[in-house]
């Protein structure tokens, strides 16, 4: 199914595109969001032409969305591993690498701590 593109300014915009009409009486029109195809890149593509739209539209309707979403009240964490090995550089210099990992559990997803 088609969706006509959602941003609030997209039929102001001067493209070829978006001009309609005949001649004397011509109109610039909304376009069609990007979705040519059922495989979309991004999800945006279903609901707008651009990423232009798209930024207009999230401008205007943010505050509303994270509204109704909700924040964040508490901060998210994952738990860590701190991996530190001493090597040896190309001119025999040591040095520290500290690599960062996450924690795993053995079904190799996340683990979570408990609230």
């Amino acid at each position: 199914m088609k969706h006509l593109c959602q941003g609030p300014d997209c039929h102001t915009y001067e493209t070829q595109s978006r001009i309609r009409g005949v001649k004397g009486n011509k109109v610039l029109r909304t376009r069609n969001a990007r979705n040519d195809s059922a495989n979309w890149y991004y999800v945006w593509e279903q609901y707008f032409c651009d990423e232009r739209c798209l930024q207009d539209w999230l401008a205007k309707h943010m505050t509303q969305l994270m509204n109704f979403v909700g924040l964040k009240t508490k901060p998210q964490e994952s738990p860590i591993d701190i991996i530190q090995e001493t090597r040896t550089a190309w001119n025999n210099h040591q040095y520290t690498h500290t690599t960062i990992k996450l924690k795993q559990n053995e079904n190799n997803v996340l683990t979570q701590n408990p609230i």
